[in-house]
């Protein structure tokens, strides 16, 4: 009897596995963690997102593949879930359990970029756009989308990436954003959209960041490290705590965590081609 209670306890306590497959030539590039130990990996091949258990690391399409659709930076909040539409030039928002369409894809204004990351506050999803110095709110309740022209210290330097990835702090008073091609942090009013630059070490190639009390997660993509920072002095300042990098990663782009795990996941870009190419996510730290 003990030994069979000793088994059962330890199957329980099975470790979270360090490495998670998801779907060979699905092109991923965002990630998110829902209920539970759920997570969600969107596809930038086909527009499908990919849910699974970050305990057994086991999944199955959640959103099937839909034509001329786009997965790229996505969050899921209260049984829902926000996609950016990358090129497209759309968002889309997925009931986070069946993976049925909530609302179908929202026209952006004509002229719209590439819609890369999303952040969440109480009532709004944040959008960025990489091609163009805006964000796009999309009012949660009502169902409505509405433009953010960005102004203040904010530069943007047409035919790059721009800003990318997006978190929002707990009362949502103030979004962060990172833009890849210069490096530069700002914070945004999400009112006014005024930009304010963060005095903080350049993150040239940030993609997906994550934003955990004082401390902030920049993913630096094609330099396959996470960097952490200290916000200081009121989201004014940054210094660098630590660099995080791992052996299995092949050019991460977006981090969720799981209690106190992180999360990262592999686009490992260049190989679009290959329906056969696998991709996976990665425990960091």
């Amino acid at each position: 009897m003990l030994a069979t209670l000793l088994a059962s306890a330890a199957l329980f306590a099975a470790p979270f596995p360090d490495t998670i497959p998801v779907p060979a030539g699905s092109d991923p590039e965002g990630i998110a963690t829902g209920k539970g130990t759920t997570f969600y990996v969107g596809s930038r091949e086909d527009g499908s997102v990919y849910s699974g258990s970050l305990r057994t690391g086991a999944g199955a399409i959640l959103v099937p593949a839909q034509e001329g659709r786009a997965s790229y930076g996505l969050k899921a909040r209260g049984g829902t879930l926000y996609v950016a539409g990358g090129p497209t030039g759309q968002v889309y928002v997925y009931d986070a359990r069946t993976g049925a369409n909530v609302d179908l894809e929202q026209a952006l204004p004509a002229g719209a970029g590439f819609i890369n990351d999303v952040t969440l506050t109480r009532t709004t999803a944040y959008f960025t756009d990489s091609r163009n110095p805006v964000l796009y709110a999309y009012d949660r309740r009502a169902g409505t989308l509405s433009t953010l022209s960005l102004v203040g210290d904010y530069v943007h330097v047409p035919g790059q990436f721009n800003l990318n990835g997006i978190a929002a702090t707990p009362n949502g008073k103030r979004l962060i954003a990172v833009q890849t091609f210069t490096g530069k942090l700002y914070t945004v009013n999400p009112k006014t959209g005024a930009a304010d630059l963060i005095d903080a070490p350049p993150v040239t190639n940030g993609d997906g960041i994550l934003l955990r009390g004082k401390r902030l997660y920049v993913v630096r993509n094609q330099n396959e490290e996470v960097v952490v920072l200290r916000l200081r002095d009121h989201f004014k300042r940054a210094v660098e705590l630590a660099r995080l990098t791992e052996p299995d990663f092949k050019i991460p782009t977006t981090i969720a965590r799981h209690g106190s795990r992180l999360y990262a996941v592999n686009a490992d870009f260049g190989h679009e081609a290959d329906p056969t190419w696998k991709y996976d996510i990665v425990k960091v730290g």
